[in-house]
């Protein structure tokens, strides 16, 4: 009985073992397929990621090849590609209600800002991003939020070297270059005892979507679009003796 008893453990042991080195070599890979399907089902836009590495150790990581696409609606290919974001976890917090990430670097992100229909792609990801949250909120007990509801605490936050584009209907799918402020923002969720991971993405989108209306007025866009095609037109007339 006693040597059945120590089989039965070195199996237990060695099945244990081969769990954890499994989930050791493919923990990025999940952490990769996560990010793309909860943000895909957030946002209701096709969410990508080319590769993640996290190291362990140190609760670093790197996150390469962030592709936000467009809702439904929308004629440009994305709304945000980021080559590359690095984070940092402090991993004394990851048995925590809260988890504290110390820091998140989002480094040159390609940002398009589309308007069409009375809208704008961000709003509408937004908007999207809030009911899936609301959803979330009403069909689930307080017993099991408690019990598996991970909250987030954001040390600092900033996005470098961002690339802005806009567009509208009027300009049939062309954009327009313009220049977006960095942005930091420090201990997000601090004061709440933590955020969800949704309402994070909602936070960074909102300081985005702020950015890019203090730095793009799609009415003044639309008269020098219409003013551009009279010329386009006055020059045409003239060619043709007009």
């Amino acid at each position: 009985m006693m040597k059945k008893a120590g089989i039965a453990l070195a199996l237990l042991i060695l099945l244990l073992g081969g769990a954890l080195f499994w989930l050791h070599h493919n923990l990025n890979h999940l952490v990769k397929n996560a990010i793309e399907s909860y943000g895909s089902q957030m946002t209701k836009a096709k969410v990508t990621v080319s590769s993640v590495a996290l190291t362990t150790t140190t609760g670093t990581g790197i996150i390469r090849g962030l592709v936000v696409g467009n809702p439904k609606g929308f004629k440009t290919p994305y709304a945000l590609k980021v080559g590359q974001i690095e984070v940092a976890i402090d991993l004394s917090t990851l048995t925590h209600p809260a988890i504290l990430i110390k820091k998140i670097m989002i480094d040159a992100p390609d940002v398009i800002y589309e308007r069409a229909g009375g809208t704008t792609n961000f709003d509408a990801l937004l908007r999207n991003v809030s009911r899936q949250t609301n959803s979330s909120d009403q069909t689930a007990t307080p017993e099991k939020t408690n019990r598996t509801g991970k909250r987030l605490i954001v040390g600092v936050l900033s996005v470098r070297g961002a690339k802005a584009e806009a567009s509208a209907g009027f300009m049939g799918g062309k954009t327009v270059s313009v220049s977006l402020p960095d942005i930091t923002l420090r201990h997000i969720g601090q004061s709440e005892g933590g955020v969800p991971p949704a309402e994070l993405g909602a936070k960074i989108g909102e300081a985005l979507k702020t950015k890019l209306e203090g730095a793009i007025s799609f009415s003044a866009l639309a008269n020098s679009f219409g003013n551009s095609m009279k010329k386009a037109g006055h020059a045409i007339s003239g060619f043709f003796g007009q």
